[in-house]
């Protein structure tokens, strides 16, 4: 953990907090400093997670919010910035995994399920991303971090309507990107490889041998943790990360090289 002080006094929504890698980044800002809105659709997690933050001395509360809603999505994005007294950076980590095992190929993809995935996991990015911007122009700068994933390059005999939205979200990110980085604003991607969330390893549904097989194919001495993710995260929303802009940065132990 860190004890710099990078994002001291920073308003932060972070969406998509109140689990794995979400939660993991909200610790991670706490402990650089900065003040916090956690937004999921999980708002009992949410909750849960920022009175865990306020019990350490840290500033943050939380929010409901529906990606798939845009209304939700406005509402949330509206009671951060009362909470908060403005925005300057916000991290979109938002996805509906719960469809992720249907998600099977082109010929076989039920169509309910790839409009739900593009409907949360791309659709409601946009809609965080109009949500947020015009609070980063009013400030003069602000940053936006998207998590992707490798699964937008490395074209998978599974999952499309998943890569589809993660390819969607590189290219959105890049949009932002372009068109507002000369308003101050930065916009970029955490693409993650495996990641072995608390919550994976709770679970118990790790197949028997599992990370030994991930780990044979990457060329790192282990596989990823969810800090690896929000330490990245948390230097694209501070100043250190200023001159990155447009880029989708891969954190995967060297299992994508590009």
């Amino acid at each position: 953990m860190s004890s710099s002080q990078r994002l001291q006094d920073r308003a932060i929504i972070v969406v998509g907090s109140a689990t794995g890698i979400g939660a993991a980044t909200v610790r991670r800002l706490v402990d650089e400093g900065a003040r916090l809105c956690l937004a999921d659709i999980n708002s009992e997690g949410a909750e849960s997670l920022a009175e865990e933050v306020r019990r350490g001395g840290g500033d943050a509360f939380a929010v409901p919010i529906d990606l798939a809603d845009e209304a939700s999505v406005a509402a949330a994005f509206s009671e951060a910035v009362k909470g908060l007294g403005g925005i300057r950076g916000v991290h979109i980590n938002a996805a509906d995994m719960s469809v992720l095992n249907d998600d099977s190929d082109a010929l076989a993809e039920d169509l309910a399920v790839f409009d739900r995935t593009l409907q949360v996991n791309l659709r409601g990015h946009l809609l965080c991303t109009r949500a947020v911007l015009p609070h980063l122009l009013s400030a003069g700068e602000g940053a936006i971090v998207y998590t992707s994933s490798g699964a937008a390059d490395v074209g998978e005999n599974t999952r499309p309507a998943y890569a589809v939205a993660k390819a969607g979200i590189n290219a959105l990110m890049r949009h932002v990107a372009s068109r507002w980085g000369k308003d101050g604003i930065t916009a970029n991607c955490v693409a993650p490889g495996l990641v072995v969330t608390p919550e994976m390893t709770a679970s118990g549904r790790l197949p028997e041998g599992f990370e030994k097989m991930m780990l044979a194919g990457t060329p790192s001495t282990r596989l990823g943790a969810v800090e690896d993710i929000a330490a990245m995260v948390a230097m694209l929303l501070c100043d250190d990360g200023r001159w990155i802009n447009g880029q989708v940065l891969q954190v995967n132990g060297g299992a994508l090289m590009r």
